[in-house]
């Protein structure tokens, strides 16, 4: 099969299409021809070796992925061969931490892409018990954009956010793709959002999106635009993707006995505030990954009736994995970017 592997941390041109063999599938595990996957921000920082530093070459990259099952291994009942069905984008590999929950708290939680091979394939192979059937009839393009960013999103604004219908709610970089998913997911609950965006184009899609304050964070001081938003107030909860400073002057946009979850460093991996405005406040601070297949299961309705939109961006031939990545690490992409292992008549090469 082909996939896209790196032999050595750097830019986008270490990706590079290889043949390599066919994986197959043991005990308790399905082998997965790959539709569509979804590239995510955290591939880049892969790639550059910020977030496995100790990561063995070759490597597959990509946490997402949407298939259909080929074959099975031994034991396998949840699923059957023809069924389209979304991986998840981490899971225990033990077997016996499979009901462990948050998922990520299992000893033995590994990320395809990471701590095992990834989705940018042609084929994986994944344990039936992480494998969630497709019930929204969507094209595979578009469901690939949703794991990673989705399951963030639920777990940062249902989930630990406590989101609820009423609440005004913040939300950093709006256009990218957790921003889009967390604003829909917090709409869907009911609340009212605020985004932060640094282009006229990603000020429109956050407004179509249902974003009731769009402020241009280029321009504007984000605090303050939030404050007259509530009357002086600040927000409930505020989403932060992008940590460094912009996660300390996140915490004054937040009221009294207010939330601010972390899930992203785009802006810094290093925070400094000021600890009064923290604790005298009583503010909460909390930090999450992604969300449980039984999270993502539960959203399939909205995703199917349409209160869950995928943005694409583009998508691209497996062998343009590195022109993705630095249409990324550039910062250009409006919604997801979906790599296509396969061409377009479907035909099969092992």
């Amino acid at each position: 099969m082909q996939a896209a592997v790196i032999r050595a941390f750097g830019g986008p041109e270490q990706i590079r299409i290889e043949e390599i063999a066919t994986p197959r599938p043991g005990p308790g595990e399905a082998l997965v021809k790959v539709l569509a996957v979804g590239i995510n921000r955290l591939d880049h920082y892969v790639r550059l070796g910020q977030i496995a530093p100790a990561l063995a070459f070759p490597h597959i990259l990509g946490s997402d992925a949407v298939g259909e099952v080929v074959e099975l291994g031994e034991g396998v009942s949840r699923v059957d061969i023809g069924d389209r069905v979304i991986t998840m984008p981490g899971y225990p590999t033990d077997p016996a931490h499979a009901d462990v929950r948050p998922v990520t708290a299992a000893a033995s939680y590994a990320i395809p892409g990471i701590q095992i091979p990834g989705t940018y394939a042609q084929y994986v192979v994944v344990p039936e018990h992480w494998l969630l059937l497709d019930t929204t009839g969507l094209p595979a393009e578009q469901l690939a954009a949703l794991p990673v960013a989705l399951l963030i999103a639920i777990r940062s604004v249902q989930i630990v956010g406590e989101v609820k219908a009423g609440d005004r709610v913040l939300i950093h970089a709006g256009a990218s793709s957790t921003g889009i998913m967390a604003i829909q997911v917090a709409r869907a609950l009911g609340a009212r959002v605020a985004t932060t965006v640094q282009s006229a184009a990603s000020a429109e899609l956050a407004t179509q999106l249902g974003a009731e304050l769009v402020i241009d964070s280029n321009g504007q001081d984000f605090v303050e635009a939030v404050r007259d938003w509530t009357g002086g107030a600040g927000v409930d909860v505020a989403i932060d993707n992008l940590g460094g400073d912009v996660l300390a002057r996140t915490i004054a946009a937040v009221r009294p006995l207010g939330t601010i979850v972390t899930m992203g460093f785009m802006a810094g991996t290093t925070v400094s505030f000021d600890i009064r405005d923290f604790f005298f406040s009583q503010k909460q601070l909390r930090g999450t990954l992604v969300g449980d297949i039984e999270d993502f299961a539960a959203w399939l309705e909205p995703i199917r009736a349409g209160r869950i939109k995928p943005q694409i961006d583009s998508v691209l031939p497996l062998s343009q994995a590195a022109d993705a990545h630095r249409r990324i690490a550039a910062n250009q992409a409006q919604g997801s970017i979906i790599l296509r292992p396969w061409p377009s008549t479907g035909a099969d090469h092992d």
